[in-house]
């Protein structure tokens, strides 16, 4: 049996600002970020801008997933009701240590040491695959993009296409180096075509598929009122996970879940044009339960906890959870462009992570980690990814709230400057004496930084780290008088040639 070496995890990966600092001098990884996010970007503004009620749609999904959220204790035991009548076993995981156990047991069980599986955010989230190792199980990955991450020895860097931050050559170097330790390998004389490279991992995972007893997959859906789970994929690779093995596990997070088969109808259309920019996914499958003479024998479906009914009880915070892993936000970031998703230390990277990850781990918790507090502050707030979002979930807000409430806990990843530039300010503005020097200092400053009106290049030694600022753009410079002292001298602008003089402010207001 070949082996591979155990997974690499996200665990001690530094606070977002080091770790972006670090990917944003790799020309390299930026290069293929633009190019990639920009694709698939294009791609979906066309397939969107041919729904003329997409608008309509986008209300629809959020309205479907707000009512799951708000009924979710009898949405779940309806859905194990349907499940268990079809023939399948549910399972209840609180934490990932659960549904790892569980896993485990099922294919020791069943007397195999490897599985196959789907592309899977949930065992990402949860890491199965180092679980598995831990007990003598493969796991081996079957979507592409997952593959070339698992042989690379690589972490994922993108909700949809985890190897997104790689390009041909690279994946072709990682085909030929390392697919012989996990199997069949690649061929000598391998090119970096996308057929070729293509045409490799098939012939790679082929011997796979065909002797695996156990399959492992996430869901995309899972319909309450039937039983039904649906997985969705470009590839085909789930479908020959999904229907060769004697035993299926399915491992979904219990937000997962919609009413009835006609919601379906709203998501199958949400969800391909907003991830790969297509109008249906390619590979659409779903099943429900057990059916005699088709597909496996055995079904298995995990209902995933693991920090979710703490992010339900959040009024706000919660309508993270109608996320449908589409990846929109993340192809419309300017930051997550720039930086790719290692950067943001978990498996769910850019704006939906920055929200996601920290509510998961648990936010309003005293002893959050450096690198978990680091990632509300992740973002520009351009609003970008709520424009994009399908099911419309409020990112900026959610960002801007886990900040406060960061502050309230003493554990904002502010730096040193910018504490003592607050403590100033502080001072400054308890007292009005104070507020008023600084005030005519200000405005002193003209005769040395704004004689023109405007603020230019200031020299590094004068304004310390505000020349950056200065460096690239200029600023107004204060006004030759403030407010307060002009208040002061003319009366409130009575005694000067001013709109004021016309009466009392009063009076002003009156006639507006």
């Amino acid at each position: 049996m070949t082996t591979v070496r155990p997974e690499p995890t996200f665990l001690g990966m530094p606070p977002f600002p080091e770790a972006a600092h670090a990917a944003l001098a790799n020309p390299q990884l930026r290069a293929n970020m633009r190019n990639a996010t920009h694709t698939i970007r294009a791609r979906r503004a066309a397939v969107v801008d041919e729904v003329p009620d997409w608008e309509k749609l986008r209300l629809a999904g959020a309205a479907i997933k707000d009512d799951v959220l708000a009924h979710l204790p009898r949405y779940l035991e309806q859905l194990e009701a349907a499940v268990t009548a079809a023939g399948g076993t549910v399972h209840w995981a609180r934490d990932a240590a659960e549904a790892n156990a569980i896993v485990v047991d099922i294919a020791r069980g069943h007397g195999t040491d490897e599985v196959v599986k789907i592309k899977s955010m949930a065992t990402q989230e949860i890491g199965l695959n180092n679980a598995l190792a831990a007990a003598g199980i493969h796991a081996w990955e079957t979507d592409l993009a997952e593959l070339i991450v698992q042989l690379g020895h690589d972490l994922p860097s993108h909700i949809l296409v985890p190897a997104i931050h790689r390009n041909r050559r690279e994946i072709r170097d990682i085909f030929r180096d390392e697919m012989g330790n996990a199997g069949r390998p690649a061929p000598e004389n391998l090119s970096d075509r996308p057929a070729d490279l293509a045409e490799a991992s098939r012939r790679h995972l082929r011997e796979k598929f065909l002797r695996a007893k156990v399959a492992v997959s996430g869901a995309n859906f899972a319909v309450a009122e039937t039983g039904t789970v649906c997985v969705v994929e470009s590839e085909g690779n789930g479908r020959m996970c999904l229907t060769l093995p004697d035993v299926l596990v399915t491992v979904m997070g219990i937000e997962k879940l919609l009413p009835t088969w006609q919601d379906m109808e709203v998501f199958l259309q949400l969800l391909p044009r907003s991830s790969t920019g297509e109008r249906m996914n390619p590979y659409t499958s779903m099943w429900t339960g057990v059916t005699e003479g088709d597909g496996p024998r055995v079904f298995h479906l995990i209902l995933l906890d693991n920090g979710r009914t703490d992010v339900l009880a959040d009024p706000e915070g919660r309508q993270a959870l109608r996320c449908i892993r589409c990846s929109a936000c993340l192809n419309v970031c300017p930051v997550y462009e720039r930086v790719g998703g290692h950067a943001y230390g978990s498996v769910y990277p850019g704006p939906i992570g920055a929200i996601l990850t920290p509510q998961l781990r648990g936010i309003n918790q005293h002893e959050v980690d450096e690198q978990t507090a680091s990632l509300p502050y992740a973002s520009t707030l351009c609003g970008a990814c709520f424009e994009a979002c399908p099911v419309r979930i409020d990112i900026p807000a959610i960002l801007t709230r886990q900040r406060a409430q960061l502050t309230d806990l003493g554990r904002a990843p502010a730096q040193r400057g910018e504490k003592a530039a607050m403590k100033a300010a502080e001072w400054v503005f308890g007292q009005p004496w104070r507020l008023g020097l600084a005030q005519h200092a200000a405005s002193f400053s003209r005769h040395f930084i704004g004689r023109k009106g405007h603020i230019g290049k200031v020299p590094r030694l004068l304004a310390g780290p505000l020349a950056g600022w200065t460096a690239s753009r200029d600023a107004p410079a204060a006004p030759p008088e403030s407010f307060r002292s002009w208040f002061k001298r003319t009366d409130g602008g009575l005694t000067e040639g001013d709109p004021a003089s016309a009466g009392p402010p009063e009076a002003l207001l009156e006639e507006q």
